[in-house]
């Protein structure tokens, strides 16, 4: 079981992974993996040296091809237990952003095989615990 937990703030250097909420003329943006038969949001692992802003950008560019998009955060938080993919012993945390994007280019060959959009939301999830979590509190914040 995976607990979460949202921040308004933490130090940055906790900030391991952005995640981004995202739509698309009006619709949900989901990657769907090379390996998995689910979806999941955008994101992923910060860099060395990176800012957590600039690793939303990178990761929503790599995950999905959006080119130009508004971009912003909208709280930290952690992850504790199994995800459903990885096994997260100690507390693990992140920045959640929301984007609106308004044009994608050809999506880089990197992990994921496409994105999707979706009215509603999909079933299958990959973190089925943590990305409900993660949609919801975007929803209250904007």
């Amino acid at each position: 079981m995976v607990k979460v937990r949202f921040y308004d703030k933490v130090d940055d250097s906790l900030l391991k992974f952005a995640v981004i909420i995202s739509k698309a003329n009006g619709k949900w943006v989901f990657c769907k993996h090379k390996d998995r038969d689910t979806y999941e949001c955008p994101g992923g692992h910060r860099d060395e040296g990176e800012d957590i802003t600039t690793t939303a950008k990178r990761e929503l560019f790599e995950e999905t091809g959006a080119s130009e998009f508004n971009i912003k955060p909208v709280c930290a938080y952690s992850v504790f237990g199994y995800d459903g993919v990885i096994e997260n012993t100690e507390e693990s945390y992140g920045m959640l952003f929301y984007a609106d994007i308004k044009a994608f280019e050809e999506m880089p060959d990197f992990e994921m095989e496409k994105i999707e959009l979706f009215d509603e939301l999909p079933k299958a999830w990959t973190y089925p615990e943590i990305q409900p979590l993660l949609l919801n509190k975007v929803k209250q914040e904007k």
